[in-house]
Order: structure tokens, then C-alpha cells, then sequence
């Protein structure tokens, strides 16, 4: 196993930075990591967002509930999925939108965002540094939105924060290579067989240097899929011009 490959598999969410600025060497060399990454028909359909103000990072902190690290990591970016320069393209040459708004056309930019910060990711956590995905950044999209002063055609889709740890997590245990790889064709009964992860992870939660509890993966995944969250997710894309079909 060569080292970028033990860095990948030692992954694990950083929740406690010092309050250490990234240089700015490092952060081109994280933007350009990021810009790198693969992309569909090379629509390069995503933007990023360095948040240097400090009362507009508070905010977005607030929001997503994760004040105590957003506050004090190095840096934190906001990723966008982004066919606001495509839509414009469309427009002056006078063109239909249609090809834009479809749920493909969303998924596409989508998709790009997510490998493109993966790509900072593995980038910065090869520095040393460490990361958290900021999922909450949905949590009020249209004031997100509004903060960040988006055009129509954009999603706000995760914040990113990178520093140096003061502490880092314990490795989760991830599902089994039995329950998430097949050949060829899906098999049902080997992919949702649990029984063993289930144990697996219940020794985890219990044991783990810190905030133990009684719980496993399947018990959290109930918890979490019986709620219907960010249901206005569906009625923002629509106002954003993107029509779901």
C-alpha cells in the first residue's frame, strides 16, 4: 500500500482546528487540486467560494450548526453546482434552456462539485490537514443563497472546512467489502445482510475514545431516513430555474 492510499484509507472527519490560517501557498495549491478533477464533457459545472468574511462566516456557522469549528478552521469554502455560466452561453447565442434545466443537466453539476472537492480533500489531508464536509449549508438554502448572493442555476451544496487538527477523530469502521461490492449484477440478499456490520458497529459506537453510545449504524440510519429532511430542497431548485424532469 503506497502512502496515498493508507492516507484514504485513514480518513476521518475533523471537528477541532486550531486557530491556524491556511497560507495562501496552501490554499492555491488546494484550489488547484480541486480544479484538476475529472469532469462531465468537461462542463467544469461547479464554483467555489472562499469565505474570508468573518461576520459572513458566522452566519453560514449558525446555520449549519457547526459553529465551533467553522469559526476557527483554517479555511472554509462553500461549494457550488453551478450552469450559470452555461445558461448565460444559451442566452446571448439566443438558444433553448431545456438542456439546462432537466434533472440530468443537475445531476451533472452535482456530480462535478462533489469530485472536485474530494479532489481538494485528498489534496489537503496529504498536507496533514484535516477536513469536514459541511452538509448543513442546506439547512436554510434560500438564505444561503441569499448571503451568497447566487444566481439562478446554482445549488449550494456543502461547505468544506480544511486546517490543521488539534484532535482527530477515531477511524469509523466502514460497511463490509461484502455488503457494498457485487460483480455484474446487484445482489439483494449479500448488500442488505448487515448482520455482521451490525456488530462490527456496535462495538465502535460503544467504545470510541469519545461520546460512547449505545447505537449501531442500521439504528442511526432508521433514525435518520424516517424524517423527512430539507423538504423545501425541491421548491428552491424550481426557483433556481430547474424544472426535475
Amino acid at each position: 500500500m503506497n502512502e496515498s492510499i493508507k492516507k484514504l484509507t485513514e480518513h476521518a472527519s475533523v471537528r477541532d482546528f486550531k486557530e491556524i490560517p491556511l497560507s495562501a501557498e496552501t490554499k492555491k495549491t488546494l484550489i488547484t487540486a480541486a480544479r484538476s478533477a475529472s469532469s462531465s464533457h468537461f462542463v467544469q459545472s461547479f464554483s467555489i467560494l472562499e469565505i474570508t468574511d468573518e461576520a459572513l462566516r458566522a452566519q453560514l456557522a449558525e446555520i449549519t450548526n457547526s459553529a465551533s469549528y467553522v469559526n476557527k478552521t483554517g479555511a472554509f469554502y462553500v461549494f457550488i453546482a453551478d450552469l450559470y455560466r452555461q445558461s448565460r452561453l444559451l442566452i446571448e447565442q439566443k438558444k433553448s434552456l431545456d438542456g439546462l434545466k432537466n434533472m440530468e443537466s443537475l445531476l451533472v453539476c452535482v456530480v462535478d462539485a462533489a469530485i472536485a472537492a474530494q479532489s481538494m480533500v485528498v489534496a489537503a489531508e496529504s498536507m496533514e490537514l484535516g477536513i469536514c464536509y459541511i452538509g448543513g449549508i442546506r439547512n436554510d438554502v434560500r438564505e444561503v443563497s441569499k448571503l451568497l448572493k447566487l444566481p439562478k442555476y446554482t445549488l449550494p451544496l456543502f461547505g468544506l472546512t480544511i486546517g490543521v487538527p488539534a484532535s482527530k477523530n477515531q477511524i469509523k469502521p466502514r460497511l463490509l467489502e461484502k455488503n457494498q461490492v457485487g460483480e455484474n449484477y446487484y445482489p439483494k440478499e449479500q448488500f442488505s445482510d448487515l448482520s455482521e456490520y451490525e456488530d462490527l458497529s456496535k462495538k465502535y459506537y460503544a467504545s470510541r475514545e469519545s461520546n460512547q453510545q449505545a447505537t449501531s449504524w442500521s439504528e442511526k440510519n432508521i433514525a435518520f431516513f424516517e424524517e423527512v429532511r430539507r423538504p423545501e430542497i425541491a421548491g428552491y431548485l424550481k426557483e433556481q430555474g430547474f424544472e426535475l424532469n
